[in-house]
């Protein structure tokens, strides 16, 4: 693995570090000074994002790493078009985005497959409600099940699967309506660590595939970095961009990658970021 060349750091001035914004013309998805705000319950109002921006990159795989609560998950949400940011925007091929729409798939932690369908119902579901003619839907889902290794289980209902075989189904369904992004929102942190190991694995092989442009977020590093073209590292509430760190890892890539010395490099850098933000939070 070639040497950490491309790490991209934020100015500091006086002591702080200033949000970094280096727009990408052919960005898929851009984020732009993007706040979110709301009532806290006692008459005052949380401050969840503060001028976040980050571009994505068509075709690019990035993700999203801080401390629990700094608001990545809602940012997710909110490219997703399940809310809306108090000012800024989000926007997506061009278009700011202001509702769900099919151009984004969205895979969350939990298992949100439909229990009455299935695999092979909750992979076309998409599909159908776009009317698809049934040969190249079934074509399509077919091609994504296989893609996935559940070939043998098209016929079987979601309380028959583990939880690594749900979110397998849940991943091809996103993938079988063929969105220009995929939100991907802590999608294996349910899972033991041997089955997270083989759902990044599987990811790895997908994206090689499919070069689907995703914004993915974890609050693990290792997964961040394996998986990751860019990483964006957010500080605690209230979240902004501390760093964008480009990920100088050739690929295809392996789970053994994480005791590169390089992997390791970068691994002590997000860390390093992490525990200042931490530091940040008490202090204020």
């Amino acid at each position: 693995m070639g040497a950490i060349t491309a790490l991209a750091r934020r100015p500091e001035v006086a002591g702080q570090v200033e949000p970094l914004h280096k727009p990408v013309p052919e960005a898929k998805l851009r984020a732009i000074d993007v706040d979110l705000h709301y009532p806290n319950g006692h008459g005052g109002t949380t401050i969840a994002l503060d001028k976040v921006s980050l571009d994505v990159p068509e075709k690019e795989f990035a993700v999203i790493v801080g401390p629990s609560g700094c608001g990545k998950s809602s940012l997710l949400y909110l490219a997703a078009g399940l809310a809306q940011p108090t000012a800024g925007e989000i926007v997506v091929g061009g278009r700011t985005v202001t509702q769900p729409g099919a151009d984004r798939g969205m895979v969350f932690q939990s298992y949100t497959l439909f229990p009455w369908l299935t695999v092979r119902q909750n992979v076309e579901f998409g599909l159908r409600r776009r009317r698809m003619p049934a040969k190249e839907r079934a074509e399509i889902v077919a091609h994504y099940v296989e893609e996935i290794g559940l070939s043998h289980f098209v016929d079987a209902y979601p309380k028959q699967l583990s939880g690594g075989m749900m979110q397998r189904v849940a991943i091809a369904r996103a993938l079988a309506n063929d969105p220009e992004v995929l939100l991907m929102d802590e999608p294996f942190g349910a899972l033991d660590s041997q089955t997270r190991a083989q759902m990044q694995k599987l990811l790895l092989r997908v994206w090689e595939r499919t070069h689907k442009t995703v914004l993915f977020v974890t609050h693990d590093i290792d997964e961040a970095i394996l998986l990751g073209d860019r990483v964006y590292v957010m500080s605690a509430r209230p979240g902004r961009i501390r760093e964008r760190l480009e990920i100088p890892i050739e690929r295809p890539r392996s789970l053994d990658m994480v005791m590169d010395p390089g992997f390791i490099a970068i691994k002590r850098r997000v860390l390093s970021l992490l525990h200042d933000s931490d530091a940040d939070d008490e202090e204020a």
